[in-house]
């Protein structure tokens, strides 16, 4: 690797453990777009993962307290369920048009409540409409790597404080991302490259995580709310864009 690549590896590593540090989720979002100027596409994937992971089980010790879970579970075995089927869906359907859809709600809801002054809160559908919504999330993660995007969303519309929702959020996307991870093992996708931009890349990732946890525990459930919406904006943003015209 020259030096102009580990560079932007450490750019997006900073970056994304940063907002992972912050909001629980977000490596992929935020990383992906730096380093796929850097790396081919195979490997920055499985880079994404690794450094989520890592970043996860860096905060992981600060909200371990809030995971309830009566209320992770729920979500958490259905995504599991839901992965292989969305990576079987994946040679048959054009991830293009979920990715684009996708984005188009983001931006729409992000908005949404970005410009909302209340805070709506609904307890419709119980536990039979968490499991729907994690399944949902497991399929998009099979499908195109957005596993988050759904329990992100739905923990707004339960209208659960800031330690909730990042309890539900980071308890799936470690389970989520630790079966993504074995996937790739299995897949052989985990090469020499791999190991060594990883090696390059976790510093930088813990850093940031260390970064965006010192923020988080500074925000307000209203600050820590916006700042997730405001991410999922940009990600809706990104992803049209991405989707559109590459990376």
């Amino acid at each position: 690797m020259g030096l102009e690549q580990v560079v932007l590896v450490l750019v997006g590593a900073l970056a994304g453990g940063t907002v992972n540090g912050l909001t629980g989720f977000g490596t992929a979002i935020t990383a992906l777009g730096i380093w796929l100027y850097a790396l081919p596409p195979v490997v920055a994937a499985s880079l994404a993962i690794i450094c989520s992971i890592v970043a996860q089980l860096q905060t992981l010790p600060m909200i371990w307290r809030a995971i309830r879970w009566e209320r992770a579970l729920p979500l958490v075995i259905p995504g599991v369920l839901g992965i292989p089927l969305g990576t079987f869906l994946l040679p048959h359907i054009e991830p293009k048009f979920f990715k684009i859809g996708i984005g188009c709600f983001l931006i729409v809801y992000s908005a949404y409540v970005l410009a909302r002054k209340g805070q709506i809160s609904s307890a419709w559908g119980g536990k039979a409409a968490d499991g729907v919504i994690g399944f949902g999330g497991g399929i998009l993660g099979g499908l195109t790597g957005l596993s988050g995007v759904l329990p992100v969303v739905w923990t707004d519309v339960r209208g659960w404080t800031k330690e909730q929702r990042r309890g539900v959020v980071q308890a799936f996307n470690i389970a989520i991302l630790s079966l993504a991870l074995v996937s790739h093992a299995v897949a052989g996708l985990l090469t020499r490259q791999v190991a060594w931009t990883t090696a390059i890349a976790l510093p930088a990732t813990i850093g940031g995580a260390w970064i965006g946890a010192f923020i988080y525990r500074r925000l307000a459930d209203r600050g820590y709310q916006r700042a997730v919406m405001l991410l999922l904006l940009l990600a809706g943003a990104a992803l049209i864009w991405t989707t559109l015209w590459g990376a």
